[in-house]
């Protein structure tokens, strides 16, 4: 019994499939997250694809999805979700920043309206459904699994994630800016004692001033608010797609200095999170 975590995209902005990003990976956002039966992805982004692909060879088949925003890098691997066209599966979709501007049901279709795409939102198969909330609420999923929200300081708004199953948490911060010197108290308050923190590493604090403004953070701060707030671990993701594997492996270095609970995420690596044998036990499997 625990909670599963598994990488399947890692950059932001735009996906990166070239020859020096290959040891990162260069699909953009989507990690998924199973605890027992229970299918949680996180955003679609490009990585989703080769996800839907799995998900079909498990046999498994409903899944929901939990937006952190609906920008391209974070929804465009939706139309290539193979279980979308698949009849016999059923998939949920929530998001919190839509609320006010007609709902993630209306982004997710536009982005498959001709002529930017040639099968239309209204051929799909499977059973979909959508529910907005506002960025702050808390909600059960069933199961035993609970999550908490908070808003994120992002162009056109964000949602950062906190899913609770059985003492232990999982908390997806992506795409949020902070001010220097001044810790954002909505993520301190929502990553509280958390077992993993994937949070928005697009930027080092000496590029950040060039990008201020886009919406983004820092390893660095990444850090800090992991410190600040007695994180287990730091999962360093939504990687710049300007730092290809060289400039990786040395934040890779430098955050393991900095803090030993800090690692990079990479496309395939899995976290395995126990609850109940191993209570205090996460490993990670790369």
């Amino acid at each position: 019994m625990g909670m599963h975590v598994k990488f399947w995209g890692v950059r932001g902005s735009i996906a990166t499939p070239s020859a020096d990003h290959m040891k990162y990976g260069g699909n953009t956002s989507c990690v998924e997250v199973v605890i027992n039966n229970r299918i949680i992805i996180l955003d679609a982004g490009t990585g989703v694809r080769l996800l839907g692909e799995c998900l079909m060879n498990r046999g498994l088949k409903d899944y929901l999805f939990l937006q952190s925003h609906t920008h391209w890098d974070h929804i465009n691997g939706f139309p290539f979700f193979s279980p979308i066209y698949r009849d016999d599966v059923n998939i949920k979709v929530m998001a919190g920043h839509l609320s006010e501007l007609g709902g993630i049901k209306k982004v997710l279709s536009s982005q498959m309206c001709q002529p930017t795409f040639p099968v239309p939102f209204a051929e799909l198969a499977a059973d979909l459904t959508f529910e907005d909330f506002k960025a702050g609420d808390s909600f059960p999923l069933g199961d035993g699994i609970y999550v908490r929200t908070a808003p994120m300081k992002h162009p056109d708004g964000g949602t950062g994630y906190r899913i609770e199953y059985e003492g232990k948490s999982i908390c997806y911060i992506t795409d949020t800016e902070h001010v220097i010197g001044h810790p954002d108290k909505d993520i301190l308050n929502l990553i509280d004692g958390a077992d993993l923190v994937i949070y928005d590493s697009t930027y080092t604090d000496e590029e950040y001033p060039k990008f201020k403004g886009w919406g983004h953070s820092t390893w660095q701060e990444g850090v800090r608010l992991c410190k600040a707030a007695d994180v287990g671990q730091l999962a360093i993701f939504h990687h710049d797609p300007s730092h290809n594997d060289a400039f990786m492996d040395q934040i890779a270095k430098d955050a393991a200095r900095a803090w030993p609970r800090a690692f990079v995420a990479r496309e395939g690596m899995t976290v395995e999170i126990e609850t109940e044998k191993y209570p205090n036990n996460i490993s990670l499997v790369v």
